[in-house]
């Protein structure tokens, strides 16, 4: 069972302070209101709400619970929710699923969730991480990667690793789990008291390409990466994915997932690590996770007129590599969505990062905001497109009966939004 925080918060006076509870209840108001009125699911909004009453409110609500908090570049939805899946195999546990992973939405989830549910998988995003460590004293830290995202925002992820770092070496006691394939995210968690390194990968290494420990080349080889100078080396893996098999422990366990592509079942092997240290077993928490098809309408199907479409989501090159190899076979279409909104990060300069070499063979049909920089890639590319902003007008110019939609994030929302679901 998992518990979001469309719910009022409960009687919960006798262990948190009266102004936290009052903040709670204020929250949850203002949340239904925004619901109400269809400005959107009120997490945010909600969340705001209880810390501009309370301030030390996410602090309140994080006592006494036993919190996972996953973050990274790419996966992070993903992996909380299956997590939250593997879980919920043994108690009920809040989530925070509906993308709002900052500070606000955090604290919206745990003030909507009973005080009888100590458990608790949350996203946060990268830039908040280390705030969000110090303010909840989780029991688990999920470091997922550490990529270029939101060029305008944090396009310097080496200062977010050092930042993790500082925030895991203030924290006795935190236990992390590790994508040992990224020199980044191995920096950030060679801090920690314990560590459980997952063999999770790392497609896209243009990112760590120097060593964030004395700044030299970073080698990258089929049994990981070395620094040329200072000798620091991916670590020994204590679990690892292998031809679709879950490894750990001496055990080797059938991956055998609804959700398509390399990265998921990366995603699960960092969720099945970070559930172990709740006690749920490796194999529970994958037959847990094997009926998960789609998170947060990612691979959702959807219908447009007589097409069906299944929408992927990718925000940044890293992303883009993982899903070249999801999408169905050429000559078939592929629509692109492309916005550069607050949320996707205004500067757009990424898609030169893109490989879209890749997609020569099929048309492409370029949608969104910011389809004319993406058409003008694509021509670079010598790739057959169209250009046809409007995302409806764009699954029909597919001419196809089944295609794939591939949209950053504020245009996947919006084309989630728009279509019924498609079977």
């Amino acid at each position: 069972m998992s518990t979001t925080a469309t719910e009022p918060p409960e009687r919960r006076s006798g262990r948190l302070p009266a102004r936290t509870v009052f903040a709670a209840s204020v929250g949850a108001a203002v949340s239904g209101l925004s619901r109400r009125l269809g400005r959107g699911r009120g997490s945010v909004i909600g969340g705001r709400a209880v810390l501009a009453i309370d301030p030390t409110a996410l602090e309140r609500l994080a006592e006494g619970r036993h919190i996972a908090l996953v973050s990274g570049t790419n996966g992070k939805t993903t992996t909380t929710s299956l997590l939250g899946t593997a879980l919920a195999t043994s108690a009920p546990v809040v989530t925070n699923l509906l993308g709002a992973n900052l500070p606000p939405g955090i604290t919206s989830a745990l003030a909507g969730a009973p005080a009888s549910v100590q458990r608790a998988a949350l996203e946060v995003d990268e830039a908040w991480l280390a705030r969000v460590i110090t303010a909840t004293r989780p029991m688990v830290a999920v470091l997922l990667n550490l990529t270029r995202d939101q060029l305008d925002r944090n396009n310097e992820v080496r200062r977010l690793s050092s930042a993790w770092r500082d925030a895991i070496a203030a924290s006795p006691g935190l236990r992390v789990v590790a994508n040992a394939d990224d020199p980044l995210v191995a920096w950030a968690a060679g801090q920690a008291d314990e560590v459980t390194w997952v063999g999770a990968g790392q497609p896209w290494t243009a990112d760590a390409s120097g060593c964030p420990a004395c700044g030299w080349r970073i080698d990258f080889g089929p049994d990981g990466w070395a620094c040329a100078s200072c000798g620091r080396q991916r670590p020994a893996l204590d679990v690892r994915v292998e031809d679709h098999h879950l490894l750990v422990g001496g055990e080797r366990l059938p991956l055998t997932l609804a959700l398509p592509g390399r990265c998921n079942e990366a995603n699960a092997a960092m969720a099945a690590a970070a559930a172990a240290c709740f006690g749920v077993a490796p194999a529970d928490a994958i037959g847990a996770m094997a009926a998960t098809s789609e998170v947060a309408g990612r691979y959702r199907w959807v219908r447009a007129g007589a097409t069906r479409a299944r929408l992927l989501l990718a925000k940044n090159p890293a992303g883009w590599l993982e899903v070249f190899d999801m999408l169905a076979p050429a000559p078939a279409p592929v629509v692109v969505a492309i916005n550069a909104r607050i949320a996707d990060g205004k500067d757009p300069s990424w898609l030169w990062d893109v490989p879209f070499e890749r997609l020569r063979g099929r048309l492409v049909v370029a949608t969104g905001e910011r389809s004319r920089d993406l058409a003008v890639r694509l021509h670079y590319a010598e790739v057959e497109h169209r250009h046809e902003p409007d995302p409806t007008r764009a699954l029909a110019a597919a001419r196809a009966p089944v295609i794939d939609v591939v949209a950053n994030y504020t245009s996947f929302q919006a084309i989630s939004a728009g279509f019924p679901d498609g079977g």
